[in-house]
């Protein structure tokens, strides 16, 4: 088993606010995550509230997109934390955050996820490190989310 953490940040020229808006609400990831379009019939489970403390996510696709759950477990004004639950391709709990600080009239946003591998894919990631699985999944959902929340 092995412990990893991945991160990857972004400036975006809008405020916290603005960009913790399309965090807070599972319904907004559409628009900026990177694995949405990885099954255009994937399945979509909203419940809890609409968003913050509390709201969940589920959704249920091909090999790609998996199966799996989220829920949002803090939100304040500079971060906002989830629990990230995959069933497939492979088990694993994840701590998801985002950390959102004002920087220069803009929002540095940090998006970071922290977990530990078992099985087959600790082995695998003892060779081929975490980053090499979502690194570039985060940068383009952050360039994604860079768009959206300056869009406005």
């Amino acid at each position: 088993m092995g412990a990893y953490e991945v991160a990857k940040s972004v400036y975006v020229d809008a405020p916290p606010a603005q960009v913790r808006a399309h965090l807070v609400d599972f319904r907004q990831w559409r628009d900026w995550s990177p694995w949405e379009d990885l099954d255009p019939d994937l399945k979509r489970d909203y419940s809890g509230p609409t968003s913050g403390v509390g709201a969940s996510y589920a959704w249920s696709g091909n090999k790609k997109a998996g199966v799996g759950s989220m829920e949002i477990t803090h939100a304040e004004d500079q971060r906002v934390d989830l629990m990230l639950h995959f069933e497939k391709p492979f088990p694993a709990e994840n701590e998801v955050s985002f950390e959102l600080l004002p920087v220069d009239g803009g929002t540095q946003v940090t998006w970071s996820m922290r977990g530990v591998t078992k099985g087959l894919f600790a082995v695998i990631t003892k060779v081929v490190p975490m980053d090499k699985f979502v690194g570039k999944d985060f940068e383009k959902g952050l360039a994604s989310l860079k768009s959206v929340a300056e869009a406005g």
